[in-house]
C-alpha cells in the first residue's frame, strides 16, 4: 500500500562540459513541490508540473527517465555517475555540482 502522505523526490542533472549540476525535485503529500537547487536553495512551486516546466526550462533532465545513450550524448555514461547523497539538505550543498574528472 502507498502511503500518500510521504514526499516524493526524483533528481534531476543537467551538464555542463565535464560538470554534472544535479537538483532534487520534492513532491509535498498536499500536491506543491520544492526544488533544491545546485547553490542549496529551496525553492517552492505551486505543483509538480509547474516545478517540472522551471526544470525543463533550465535545462535539466530527470536522471531515472535517462538511458545510456542519452547519457553518452550529455557527456557521461550512466556507470560512473549517480545523485548525490547526504544524510540532510545542508550535507548536500556541496554535493550538488560533480566535476566528472576526465580532461577534453
Amino acid at each position: 500500500m502507498n502511503d500518500i502522505s510521504a514526499d516524493r523526490d526524483s533528481w534531476w542533472l543537467a551538464s555542463l562540459g565535464n560538470t554534472l549540476i544535479w537538483a532534487r525535485l520534492r513532491v509535498r503529500p498536499a500536491g506543491t513541490a520544492e526544488v533544491l537547487d545546485s547553490d542549496g536553495n529551496t525553492l517552492s512551486y505551486d505543483s509538480e508540473d509547474t516545478a517540472r516546466s522551471q526544470l525543463f526550462d533550465a535545462d535539466f533532465v530527470e536522471f531515472d527517465g535517462l538511458d545510456e545513450e542519452d547519457a553518452l550524448v550529455r557527456g557521461f555514461s550512466l556507470h560512473e555517475v549517480q545523485p548525490p547523497q547526504a544524510a540532510n539538505d545542508d550535507g548536500l550543498r556541496g554535493r550538488m555540482v560533480q566535476s566528472l574528472g576526465r580532461s577534453v
